[in-house]
């Protein structure tokens, strides 16, 4: 028998009555999992790193990094964090990306859903309101990536004009979250976004065939997907594939996910997995939630795509953030040619230079580093640069370059508290609060939301 090793001491919930409560992490043979004792409703654990294989292990995936707590940080009610969101004065990192649910509206019924939207939707908010929304939250977070959410956004008619009413708030990089329905249907569309000053599309693209999407979206959708990159490229609109990925469903796909981005560049500037969370729509049995057949974690992502691609993108080149905690996200930011060879250009990871030595460095410059990765829109001086020159040579390969992330979002099972303080996406709640995205999400065992509905 595996002797088990306690690696580090923090906070987590419980999932039922989302109580704070003391917890470990827990490691046994080369699985970590979070553990905690609840007086009332017992024992619960999660899987939240599963290491070798071709994936990091936990011990390794480390980036010293100094984080700077939110300016302007709100009193909490004395609940406590996770509960006490607006920011409250325990955050310890600023935002770099503020969203916003224009809308709980969607053609959509996704089983995975966070929002779980298209159920019985309220009204939308109105523009007047969100207008508001969107100055309160500048005020809060200044000049950081705004993404309209949802619900799916498209379903407003006056989308183009929200996405101005945004940039006129002060943001310098608006960002819509879309199933590209809207996109695929009429391609005028996105060019109304484009001249209203949206950025670029994170896209909902969960695979390369169309079984994944009748299981993860409840019908066929690829061809649709394909058209919506091809309405996006046509306006100028960057696009990031954002991939679902869901355990015994589309987690062999990593790899044709790899390719396709790769051949589909310079339309397509990014892939960005987001291994499933357990909160929104997904029915939860019972207290002890999902079981270890259901978690994908961020290591075996990095060593799926390894496997998945021949070694073409190695594990080796994605990289830990500099903006939030080290076991949310990965990244890596390649040069691919027609061979399907990917190069890494930088060891940096999401946020460009290493800000280790500067309190605050990776929130501030994550929204200037991912704006240049995931803009379509040419560099200054990319059109000028002579024939031949190492100008000319940079612009191509920017041209023909492609981010690769993921990030692992929390849900009631596997939220820890030390991880949920150094979030950097933060959701603009109708009462003015900002509020990071996993907390945001969070719902109890029995689907209770934490934060959804209050004021």
């Amino acid at each position: 028998m595996t002797a088990s090793e306690i690696l580090a001491r923090t906070e987590a919930l419980c999932p039922v009555c989302l109580k704070r409560l003391p917890a470990s992490l827990v490691a046994e043979a080369g699985v970590v999992r979070l553990v905690r004792d609840c007086p009332d409703h017992g024992r619960s654990t999660a899987v939240v790193w599963r290491g070798g294989s071709g994936g990091p292990e936990f011990s390794a995936w480390q980036r010293e990094a100094r984080p700077l707590p939110p300016a302007s940080p709100r009193p909490g009610e004395g609940l406590g964090c996770p509960l006490d969101c607006g920011l409250c004065p325990e955050h310890g990192q600023r935002t770099c990306t503020v969203l916003v649910e224009v809308t709980e509206r969607c053609r959509l019924a996704c089983p995975v859903c966070f929002a779980s939207a298209g159920e019985k939707p309220p009204p939308d908010p109105t523009f007047e309101e969100l207008g508001r929304r969107f100055d309160a939250a500048y005020a809060a977070a200044g000049p950081v990536i705004l993404q309209l959410s949802g619900g799916e956004p498209c379903e407003r008619p006056d989308l183009p004009e929200l996405v101005a009413r945004a940039r006129s708030a002060g943001f310098p990089y608006v960002q819509l979250n879309t199933n590209g329905l809207a996109l695929a249907a009429d391609p005028a569309y996105a060019v109304r976004l484009a001249k209203a000053g949206l950025s670029w599309v994170f896209l909902q693209f969960d695979g390369v065939s169309d079984a994944v999407y009748r299981t993860i979206r409840g019908r066929p959708l690829l061809s649709q997907k394909l058209v919506a990159v091809e309405s996006a490229a046509a306006a100028n609109l960057g696009v990031v594939l954002v991939a679902t990925v869901v355990p015994g469903v589309n987690d062999r796909e990593l790899g044709a996910l790899a390719d396709l981005a790769s051949a589909l560049t310079p339309a397509v500037r990014g892939l960005h997995f987001q291994p499933v969370s357990y909160f929104g729509r997904y029915p939860h049995p019972t207290p002890n939630g999902p079981g270890d057949a259901d978690r994908l974690t961020l290591p075996e992502v990095m060593a799926g795509l390894e496997a998945q691609t021949g070694g073409r993108l190695k594990a080796a080149d994605l990289h830990p953030p500099g903006c939030e905690h080290p076991r949310c996200s990965f990244s890596g930011h390649f040069l691919v040619d027609e061979q399907g060879r990917f190069t890494p250009l930088a060891r940096a990871g999401c946020c460009g230079p290493d800000p280790a030595l500067i309190p605050g460095e990776g929130a501030r410059l994550s929204p200037l580093v991912v704006s240049r990765r995931w803009s379509a829109a040419p560099q200054a001086g990319d059109a000028a640069a002579p024939e031949g020159s190492l100008d000319a040579f940079i612009a191509a390969a920017r041209r023909r370059s492609l981010s690769v992330s993921a990030m692992a979002f929390q849900d009631a099972w596997t939220l820890d508290i030390a991880r949920l303080k150094r979030c950097c996406v933060h959701v603009a709640a109708p009462g003015g609060r900002l509020i990071p995205f996993c907390a945001w999400n969070l719902t109890a065992s029995d689907g209770r939301p934490a934060h959804r509905g209050r004021p």
